[in-house]
């Protein structure tokens, strides 16, 4: 693919659709199925932006030999639970942005692929990806920066002409070690979390103003350039 002028690099389970709760259900229905229990607490502490292999280590580190087939029972768990998906508030509107000012749009999640291309599908804006980056089909995922150094490298971008969003400290931290401006969307987290993790700001949801003032910004520095 050509160079792009612009990229947006998209997290995806609670950053462009609300997912949380569905993992939420489907890990509980998981550990339960092993006499186990998971609160919201422990949720957002071992489970919340983190690859599979580290949350089946938290949550089951006495069946290592197992982590896998787990890890594939609790993904058939969520997407027989996810239905028609509402995107974020303004994601659509930023997806028409992108479109009509050239920009290209990767998603960079650790979600497996199964469940990125079912969530995009749902949400009606598979068409609309350029590109679909998965953690766990690299060396490393999230919280390292290589899934959002392989989305700029396979859209032609740069970090200084680029922004992410994301809604957990390790997608976060990911991006921020790319290089890229980061925008956190505020979700189950706290802002002062989502801030100590190295946001540059934190969003309500795409509709904020002061991404647009940024994008607004960002296009006058191009014309200088």
């Amino acid at each position: 693919m050509p160079q792009a002028d612009f990229t947006l690099l998209f997290d995806l389970d609670g950053t462009l659709t609300d997912t949380d709760e569905l993992h939420f259900h489907a890990f509980r229905a998981l550990l339960a199925e092993h006499g186990r229990e998971l609160d919201h607490d422990s949720y957002l502490r071992h489970v919340h932006g983190s690859t599979n292999e580290a949350i089946m280590r938290a949550l089951l580190p006495d069946i290592p030999e197992r982590h896998q087939e787990l890890a594939e029972r609790k993904e058939k768990l969520f997407r027989a639970s996810v239905g028609q998906l509402r995107p974020t508030p303004g994601a659509l509107r930023l997806f028409d942005w992108a479109r009509a000012n050239g920009a290209a749009i990767a998603i960079v999640t650790n979600a497996p692929r199964a469940n990125a291309e079912l969530m995009l599908d749902r949400l009606g804006l598979a068409s609309r990806v350029d590109a679909l980056v998965i953690g766990d089909e690299l060396a490393y995922g999230k919280p390292h920066p290589l899934p959002y150094l392989a989305g700029l490298a396979r859209l032609g971008g740069r970090a200084e002409r680029a922004c992410a969003f994301e809604d957990s400290p390790s997608g976060i931290r990911a991006a921020k070690q790319a290089g890229l401006h980061t925008f956190a969307i505020a979700g189950m987290l706290p802002e002062a979390a989502l801030r100590e993790a190295g946001a540059d700001a934190v969003i309500a949801d795409f509709n904020a103003p002061e991404l647009w003032q940024w994008l607004e910004r960002a296009d006058i520095r191009a014309l200088q350039t």
